[in-house]
């Protein structure tokens, strides 16, 4: 692994992260209002981890510059979904595309399109899930989660079974944890509105790299 190739992608996600704070406030104006959002400080480290963090897990293979994208995008759903609640369609939209096509090309570039039916099929597995349990009486899921976790599903899918599983399973015990520390604090209470999108997102970033 070269340093500095990782040393560029880090510095590469913290400009992501710093820029993701203004430019996703600006993306989503009105709702019902989740917190003041993340500091730019804060994203901007958050993206400098994430980034590097890839670069270290898959190094300069085809995958990363989708992967890259699909993180990229994913700051600005934090800032939206931190601030107001939301997932935008748009931006789900842009991380579903963009990474479905750049791991198209990275599939063909090493003569593995077969991985695609596996993306195809992480997505489709991933949308399943998160649509029964937003269906569910009482479900703290939007269906803004449903359409992240399927477009997440894609590329999960692409790395293969295990990370796919791990992807699933690890936003609800972040999530989980999160709600618990937040009620003993005292911060919040059991019928507060909290985003998921964030827990999906760390969540499938944690199997990327622990797979």
């Amino acid at each position: 692994m070269s340093a500095v190739l990782v040393t560029g992608v880090t510095l590469l996600g913290a400009l992501a992260g710093l820029v993701a704070v203004p430019v996703g406030r600006s993306l989503v104006v009105d709702g019902p209002g989740g917190g003041p959002g993340p500091r730019p400080a804060v994203l901007t480290g958050t993206g400098a981890v994430v980034f590097g963090g890839l670069a270290v897990a898959h190094g300069a293979g085809p995958a990363l510059p989708a992967l890259l994208l699909v993180a990229g995008v994913g700051l600005l759903l934090v800032v939206t979904d931190l601030t107001v609640l939301r997932l935008p369609d748009p931006l789900v939209g842009a991380l579903a595309l963009g990474g479905g096509t750049g791991l198209a090309g990275a599939a063909l570039a090493t003569g593995e399109p077969g991985r695609l039916t596996a993306a195809g099929a992480g997505a489709a597995l991933s949308l399943a899930g998160y649509l029964l349990l937003a269906l569910l009486p009482g479900a703290r899921l939007g269906f803004g989660d449903v359409k992240l976790a399927a477009a997440l599903g894609f590329p999960l899918g692409w790395l293969g079974w295990p990370t796919l599983r791990l992807g699933l399973l690890l936003p609800h015990v972040l999530a989980g944890v999160t709600l618990l520390v937040l009620l003993a604090a005292g911060r919040i209470r059991r019928d507060t509105p909290l985003p998921f999108g964030p827990a999906i997102l760390a969540g499938a970033w944690l199997a990327v790299l622990l797979t």
